[in-house]
């Protein structure tokens, strides 16, 4: 890895993990103003507009071609851009402010989602460096989202809900995000274009049942126009530049390395709610720096592991005798 490629990787990670901090102070203000489910499903159509554009562009019509693999392209899809998708919002928009708070620490446990998910797939226990780590997660994450008080688990049944809701979000987009092995030789804009496609066309699925069924009114146009300038961000920045953007960083970096960028979320989305007005209690801050630390304990040894492996290999390639 040439310096060069490193300082591109490391940009790209990190403005993918900003934005995505950015995002839920944003989306907070929008949802004040319409519903959650019309406003995660308008989010992913412009965006899967926008890349099937760059994707026609670039590619051609060919790249356009399910070959025989529609079905697994929905289910990714409908993981990201409609279980990720709505579920965050939802959730976020029934715990009100706290809620912001809640999805940008889910966010982060994302690495630790994968390592539990991973573990049920090949039936294996994850190490034990591992399960001490999300413990120290989970300790970390239940610090922030009850701020320290035992009245949270009083009103539990009021928020097991919504955190239940964010959480199933965040498990889709890592059952996503380990999807893209399963299409080797495909590009990035290509895996991306397709499932955000296929899965909007879910979300439209579930947004005109709920319509029909009289679950939810239909979304006004003036509740639309009223959000232009929120959803132009969420579009641009934590939708089409975040999600290309981090595909290529992590390809550039390795998944060991730019993981750690996920970091970032927590860190803008705190950032950006000071900046409102909202005062972050010590509870709050304790609670992210501990699933911070549990990120990069994990990572550190994993880094120790690959290195242990290597010098494994490299000796035993030392003993092969030569013909």
């Amino acid at each position: 890895m040439n310096n060069k490629s490193l300082l591109a990787g490391t940009v790209l990670c990190a403005l993918a993990s900003a934005s995505w901090g950015a995002m839920f102070p944003v989306a907070h203000i929008a949802l004040q103003k319409i519903d959650p489910v019309t406003f995660a499903f308008l989010r992913y159509l412009l965006v899967s507009m926008l890349l099937c554009g760059l994707l026609l562009a670039k590619e051609g019509r060919s790249a356009f071609r399910l070959e025989g693999r529609g079905g697994a392209l929905t289910f990714f899809g409908t993981m990201a851009f409609t279980v990720y998708n709505m579920g965050v919002f939802m959730g976020q928009k029934l715990m009100g402010e706290t809620g912001t708070i809640a999805a940008a620490i889910m966010e982060v446990l994302m690495p630790m989602i994968s390592i539990v998910l991973i573990s049920l797939k090949t039936k294996k226990l994850p190490p034990a460096y591992s399960v001490t780590s999300i413990a120290i997660a989970l300790a970390g994450a239940l610090l922030v989202i009850t701020n320290g008080s035992l009245a949270f688990f009083i009103t539990a049944s009021e928020q097991i809900f919504p955190l239940l809701l964010i959480f199933a979000g965040v498990v889709g987009w890592v059952v996503y995000s380990m999807g893209g092995a399963r299409f080797v030789g495909w590009s990035t804009l290509r895996y991306s274009t397709l499932t955000c496609l296929l899965g909007t066309c879910v979300s439209f699925g579930v947004i005109a049942s709920a319509i029909l069924l009289q679950w939810m009114p239909a979304p006004s146009w003036e509740s639309v126009v009223a959000i232009k300038y929120e959803m132009a961000f969420m579009v641009l920045l934590p939708g089409l530049v975040a999600l290309l953007s981090w595909n290529e960083g992590i390809k550039r970096l390795t998944p060991l390395n730019g993981i750690l960028f996920i970091n970032l979320v927590p860190i803008t989305t705190f950032a950006l709610m000071a900046m409102q007005g909202y005062e972050i209690s010590m509870f709050e801050f304790y609670g992210t720096l501990l699933v911070i630390f549990a990120l990069i304990r994990n990572n550190h040894f994993q880094r120790k592991q690959l290195g242990y492996r290597k010098k494994q290999q490299k000796a035993n390639r030392a003993r092969v005798p030569s013909v």
